[in-house]
């Protein structure tokens, strides 16, 4: 399967070091393991407490149109160099570059908070910073993504992907109250400084974190000394997604289903709750609700580890996800809304669980990074798009027929992978 060029990354520790025992244990009994889902964890914290801090600076600095261009410039830098981000971790090890980015990111965010305390710099400090963050996440998430196949077996793979899921619920809960705290405490600086010293933690644990070494068949195919470069990895990376059976028409599948789900979730679901006069309040119980079902669903793959006719089971909980976002404009009352959220955020985690798994397990180690990279374009850079499509669209036909064909998007995404064979018949290791 190894039709690109990729090169066999180091795993930035000795051999003698590595985990080679044959056996694996549980991931959630694995030690090992436990300290990168802390490490990770608390750097995902980190981010929801960064955000938050930079969205307050800005508004305190500027016109709210300036403070939205703040916010959302680290995007900008995340979405053109992911790729790039992808075959760095490829071809240098996803724990080397995990470990450097944890750093810049730290170390920048704290001397941003130190200039803070001292000065007031405006918002081109501010600017600087969020495209600084942005640039270094490019290189940060294809490896973090390229990670847990080298500290487990690849039969504990959709384990660590559930554990993964339930350390992104925990950041979403935690990380805004506790940037919350801080501001009051002591304004935008000591959120700054409370980001980064959430994300120092996560280096340590990082550090102390061992790797395994790759199989031999997954070196097979890489280039000889010399032959590589990093378009050829880039190109190859791409070609061999493209050809995957899987993979390709997995990317295909998450795609759509992003697309329809994101505009519904993010700027629909504020337009819907102003329409029916749920409030800001009403808002929240909803997006409780989805994260609700959303954790349920990354804890029933922690607990299980496997599930059966994983494929299926991506692909089928895709379209009865999609009725529930169509259903959800039509919700009667918030109770009812709450609950079809909770549906929405069981099927939709469940079947974004399961294919983040499958990319894990199907992906030979070697291309990881840029497997993941591309999985991070499609949802962090094509996804978003619908947002202000959805916004346009609401203002001309109103929340219920523009829920109703985000759901009809979402749900070619599952016929899509329904009708790929590869993807039907794919299975988890057992």
């Amino acid at each position: 399967m190894s039709e690109g060029t990729a090169s066999v990354p180091d795993t930035g520790i000795p051999r003698t070091a590595t985990a080679t025992a044959t056996a694996t244990a549980p991931a959630h009994r694995d030690a090992n393991v436990l300290r990168w889902v802390a490490a990770y964890a608390a750097s995902m914290v980190g981010d929801m407490v960064f955000y938050l801090a930079l969205s307050w600076a800005a508004v305190q600095n500027g016109t709210p149109a300036q403070a939205g261009l703040v916010t959302a410039v680290s995007a900008v830098p995340r979405a053109l160099l992911m790729l790039g981000g992808g075959v760095v971790a490829d071809r240098f090890g996803p724990r080397k570059v995990v470990i450097g980015s944890d750093a810049v990111r730290c170390a920048t965010v704290l001397a941003v908070a130190a200039l803070l305390f001292v000065t007031d710099p405006g918002l081109w400090l501010l600017a600087l910073l969020a495209v600084v963050f942005g640039t270094v996440d490019a290189l940060f998430l294809p490896a973090v993504g390229a990670l847990p196949a080298r500290i487990t077996g690849k039969d504990q793979l959709a384990r660590v992907q559930g554990m993964r899921g339930l350390a992104v619920r925990f950041a979403a809960v935690v990380g805004a109250p506790l940037g919350g705290l801080g501001v009051a405490v002591g304004g935008a600086a000591a959120a700054f400084a409370l980001a980064g010293l959430l994300i120092a933690v996560s280096v340590p644990l990082l550090i102390s974190v061992r790797m395994r070494e790759l199989p031999p068949d997954d070196a097979t195919g890489a280039p000889a000394a010399g032959e590589a470069t990093a378009w050829r990895d880039l190109v190859g990376g791409l070609r061999y997604i493209r050809r995957h059976r899987v993979l390709g028409p997995l990317m295909v599948a998450i795609a759509l289903g992003d697309l329809g789900f994101v505009g519904p979730l993010n700027v629909g679901l504020t337009l819907l709750a102003d329409e029916r006069g749920w409030g800001a309040a009403g808002m929240g119980w909803v997006l409780a609700g989805f994260g609700t079902g959303a954790g349920v669903a990354a804890l029933l793959l922690t607990v299980r580890g496997r599930l059966p006719r994983a494929g299926c089971v991506a692909a089928g909980a895709i379209i009865p996800g999609a009725a529930a976002i169509g259903a959800l404009a039509q919700a009667p009352g918030l109770p009812v809304a709450v609950g079809t959220a909770v549906v929405v955020g069981l099927l939709t985690g469940l079947s974004g669980a399961m294919c983040g798994a499958l990319l894990q397990t199907q992906a030979e180690p070697a291309y990881l990074g840029r497997v993941t990279a591309v999985g991070g374009i499609v949802s962090l850079g094509i996804a978003p798009l619908s947002m202000p499509l959805s916004a346009a669209a609401i203002g001309v036909w109103g929340t219920g027929p523009v829920f109703a064909v985000s759901a009809g998007v979402c749900a070619l995404g599952g016929v899509v992978a329904l009708c790929a064979p590869g993807v039907r018949r794919a299975e988890l290791p057992g």
